[in-house]
C-alpha cells in the first residue's frame, strides 16, 4: 500500500498535516505501507522534519494508491481514480462544495471523509474537534477583550504551543462576564478545557440564568437546555436526534443574560436555530460576542449571524442586527462574530499530532483489512457514484 501526504491547496492555506513525521516513520517501519510526502512550504512540520525521519520529499504523489490531506482539495488538483481522505464539507449539502463533489464523482474518485469515520455506535473515530473548541473559546474571549478593552490575549497562532498559552492564562484578570457554551462533545469539551485553564468557574444552567456573579463564569448546555418539543411533550435525546424538526428553541433566557456565546454543538439542518435575526434585534438580547465553532453558514445554520467563515488572518467581523449586514466589529450595537472554520490551524502542531495518533489507532487497521465496514460507512463517493450510505445527497449532487 502506498500512502501519499498531499500538499494542501485550499486558500487560505492550512498548515496542519494528517500524519506528522515521527508517526509516518512508525507506520513505514511497522506496517507494509510505503509513505510519500509532497514537498510543502506551509506545513507546521517542515520538509526538513520529514527528511530527518528518512523521507525524500517529492513534487507529486500521483503514484500512490491513497492520498491524504486535511481540507478540501481544489477541483483542479484532484487526481482521477484515486482514494482520497480529507474533510469534504459536503455531508450537510453545503452549497459551496457541490461542484467539488460533482468533480469527485466525475473523476471516479473514492472519497472517504474523516468526519463520517465512526464505530458501530456511530461515535467518531478521528477529529480535530477538541482543538477547534480550544481555539474557539480562546478567540471568543480575545474578541470580547478587544471589544471592551478590559483585558487582552495573545493569539494562539503566535504561541509556540498550548503550553505557552496556559502560562499566559495564569496571569489573566477577567471581569465579571457570563459565558454560555453549547455542546458536550469534542468541541464543547475542548472549549471547556480552555475556560477552566483561564480560571473561569463553571455554574449550573439554572444558576447561570438566575444569579449575579462578581467573577467570570460559564455554563455548558446540552441539547435539552436549548430545545423543547413543539407539542410540549418531554424532551428525549434520541427523539431529538431522530426528529429535530419537531423541536423549537428555548435558548432565549440564556441570550438575555450571557455576554459571550461559544457555539460548539453539532447542528442538524432540520433542528431549530438558537435564535432568529428578529430576536437579535430585541432589547433583551444581551450577547455581544459569538464564537461560532460549529460554523454552519447562514441561512442554513444554528446562528443566523454566521454570514461567512472568517479567517485566521482576519478572525472577527461585526454583524449589525438592524441592517442584517456585515459591519465593523466592536461597535455599540454590533454583535462581534468569530467564525473561523479551520480553528485547529492556530494550534497546528498539537492538533496534527493528536490527529495522527487517532489515525494510527482507529483508521490504519481498517485500511489494512481486505474489507472494512468502518471505511464503507465513510465512503461518500466511489465507482463514479455516491457511496451507498450517502444516497440522500443525490439531489445535491444533481444540482437540485
Amino acid at each position: 500500500m502506498k500512502i501519499g501526504i498531499i500538499r494542501e491547496g485550499k486558500t487560505p492555506p492550512d498548515s496542519r498535516v494528517p500524519i506528522i513525521p515521527k508517526q509516518a516513520a512508525h507506520i513505514r517501519d511497522n506496517f507494509d505501507v510505503d509513505i510519500k510526502v509532497a514537498s510543502s512550504p506551509i506545513r507546521c512540520y517542515t520538509d526538513e522534519e520529514y527528511e530527518k525521519e528518512g523521507f525524500s520529499m517529492v513534487e507529486n504523489v500521483e503514484d500512490c494508491d491513497i492520498l491524504m490531506g486535511v481540507k478540501e482539495v481544489p477541483i483542479d488538483q484532484l487526481i482521477a481514480d484515486k482514494t482520497y481522505f480529507f474533510f469534504s464539507h459536503t455531508i450537510k449539502k453545503q452549497a459551496y462544495n457541490r461542484k467539488l463533489l460533482q468533480a469527485i464523482v466525475e473523476k471516479n474518485i473514492r472519497l472517504i471523509d474523516y468526519e463520517v469515520l465512526t464505530n458501530s455506535h456511530k461515535k467518531r473515530l478521528i477529529a480535530f474537534g477538541h482543538f477547534a473548541g480550544m481555539v474557539g473559546a480562546h478567540n471568543g474571549l480575545l474578541a470580547y477583550g478587544r471589544r471592551t478593552g478590559e483585558f487582552s490575549l495573545k493569539r494562539l497562532k503566535d504561541c509556540h504551543d498550548y503550553a505557552e498559552a496556559v502560562d499566559i492564562y495564569k496571569n489573566l484578570k477577567l471581569p465579571a462576564i457570563k459565558i454560555v457554551l453549547t455542546g458536550t462533545g469534542r468541541v464543547g469539551n475542548g472549549a471547556k478545557k480552555v475556560l477552566e485553564d483561564m480560571g473561569i468557574r463553571q455554574v449550573a444552567p439554572k444558576d447561570f440564568l438566575t444569579h449575579t456573579y462578581k467573577e467570570a463564569v460559564f455554563t455548558q448546555l446540552q441539547c435539552k437546555h436549548y430545545a423543547a418539543r413543539k407539542d410540549d411533550q418531554p424532551f428525549e435525546k434520541t427523539d431529538f436526534y431522530s426528529h429535530p424538526q419537531m423541536y423549537k428553541s428555548i435558548f432565549a433566557p440564556y441570550a438575555s443574560v450571557a455576554d459571550i456565546l461559544i457555539n460548539g454543538i453539532y447542528w442538524d439542518n432540520a433542528a431549530p436555530a438558537f435564535f432568529t435575526k428578529e430576536e437579535m434585534r430585541q432589547a433583551d438580547f444581551n450577547i455581544k460576542t459569538i464564537a461560532d465553532v460549529t460554523c454552519d453558514i447562514a441561512p442554513v445554520s444554528s446562528i443566523p449571524s454566521t454570514l461567512f467563515a472568517s479567517t485566521i488572518a482576519k478572525p472577527i467581523f461585526g454583524y449589525d442586527p438592524v441592517t442584517e449586514q456585515v459591519a465593523e466589529p466592536f461597535g455599540d450595537h454590533i454583535v462581534d462574530m468569530m467564525t473561523i472554520d479551520n480553528l485547529p490551524n492556530e494550534l497546528p502542531r498539537d492538533a496534527s499530532r493528536s490527529f495522527g495518533e487517532q489515525f494510527i489507532e482507529h483508521v490504519l487497521p481498517e485500511l489494512l483489512k481486505k474489507k472494512s465496514t468502518v471505511l464503507e460507512r465513510a465512503t461518500i463517493a466511489q465507482n463514479g457514484d455516491l457511496g451507498k450510505h450517502f444516497e440522500y445527497l443525490r439531489d445535491y449532487l444533481n444540482g437540485e
